[in-house]
């Protein structure tokens, strides 16, 4: 994991942050995450007819995108830092399914930093990659706010 104090991080800008550890996507989790969302489309969560019909249950897209504060936890620490929140994508895209039982990690890079609203703005470019697969499942651009002590 990287570490970078609250002052200094505009000088990442333009770079990769790191790559998150891999993270397995059960069938317990896409039932878990349907249950909350109330998306019981079969191909989530019908794994008899998911297999018979498209070779297997895959993750919910929206799951895959949920992971990335989690994933980005285990990327970059910023020290000095009170509160940060999430501000919002300008771009998402759902390039590649992710079956049940898959693992995913994220590559993240950092592709801005400006001041707003008494914090700081960073906007990442975070690709979920799926274990053995060319295609990513997922590239993100992400608005965060983070604010120093």
């Amino acid at each position: 994991m990287k570490e970078v104090a609250y002052a200094d991080i505009a000088g990442l800008v333009g770079q990769e942050l790191g790559v998150s550890d891999w993270v397995q996507i059960s069938q317990e989790r896409v039932n878990q995450f349907a249950e909350a969302t109330g998306d019981h489309q079969w191909i989530h969560v019908d794994v008899e007819r998911a297999t018979k019909e498209i070779g297997g249950p895959i993750a919910h897209g929206y799951l895959t995108l949920s992971l990335i504060p989690m994933l980005g936890a285990g990327i970059l620490r910023v020290t000095g830092v009170t509160r940060g929140i999430n501000y919002g994508c300008d771009k998402v895209r759902f390039t590649g399914m992710v079956r049940v039982g898959k693992k995913v990690r994220m590559r993240q890079k950092l592709l801005s930093v400006e001041p707003k609203a008494g914090g700081l703005q960073m906007k990442n470019e975070c690709t979920i990659e799926i274990e053995g697969e060319e295609r990513p499942a997922c590239v993100a651009e992400t608005i965060s706010i983070i604010y120093g002590a």
